[in-house]
């Protein structure tokens, strides 16, 4: 091979690999939490120990961005604000923590794998699975339990192993409509948190034990919008964990 050949083949494998590895100056795409949703509830408190705070919706676009989807709507949170729960984010050093029977709503990322409530919306909602209670639908909140954290049917578990439970069909109207929120999963850690809800508000209006409300209105909506297929996620978060968080998890 001639000193004019070879010169021209090294010259192209260089400008191969040089095509295939990292440009001077790149970075390598930083993968986050929220990578493989499309749809976000973010719920914003003003400290630790907000009872209030404000929703909204975003959705990703095409671009991959994100952008808001309707108004903002006020919320309630927990009696004692916000804790650090167990969800989709990694672990986060500190203090305050999600615990049971603690009045805190869980801070993080968490899934939204099922809407739920007395009776289905006219019309039935076509992009996310609906769950139908009755006065025999409950959620178990005693750690001891192997229901720990878990919504089920009692008269289809032939053993009873729990002595304390939530009814799913209240009197008063605030599990009417809802989103289960995936706080704690399975296997559910022990004094965790349980039954986590995003629920309609109380008459009159006040803090949760550690759930956050939404208006009938806005929850209609919200469950309208919601589709399953887009692996949709709730957000909540003081402002403060927001701002120094939003980059690294992605956040809208």
């Amino acid at each position: 091979m001639d000193n004019t050949r070879r010169a021209f083949w090294i010259a192209a494998l260089v400008l191969l690999c040089w095509s295939c590895g990292p440009r001077p100056g790149s970075r390598d795409k930083v993968v986050t939490p929220l990578d493989p949703s499309g749809q976000c509830l973010l719920v914003l408190s003003a400290d630790w120990t907000a009872t209030q705070g404000a929703l909204r919706a975003y959705e990703r676009s095409w671009t991959g961005s994100w952008k808001a989807v309707g108004p903002e709507i006020p919320v309630y949170l927990g009696r004692s604000g916000l804790g650090w729960g167990r969800g989709l984010h990694p672990e986060q050093a500190g203090e305050p923590r999600k615990a049971e029977g603690d009045g805190r709503a869980p801070a993080g990322i968490f899934a939204l794998p099922s809407a739920f409530g007395r009776a289905p919306l006219t019309p039935p909602l076509k992009a996310f699975p609906f769950l139908v209670t009755d006065q025999d639908t409950v959620c178990v909140d005693d750690s001891v339990s192997s229901r720990y954290n878990t919504v089920f049917q009692a008269k289809q578990v032939p053993s009873r192993n729990w002595d304390s439970f939530e009814h799913m069909l209240r009197p008063d109207g605030i599990y009417d409509l809802g989103l289960l929120v995936e706080h704690n999963p399975q296997p559910a850690t022990p004094e965790g948190g349980s039954c986590i809800f995003v629920h309609l508000p109380h008459d009159p209006l006040k803090p949760t034990t550690g759930c956050t409300t939404v208006p009938r209105p806005d929850m209609e909506r919200l469950l309208r919008w919601l589709d399953a297929s887009r692996r949709p996620v709730l957000v909540q978060l003081p402002q403060a964990e927001y701002g120094r968080l939003r980059e690294v998890w992605g956040l809208p």
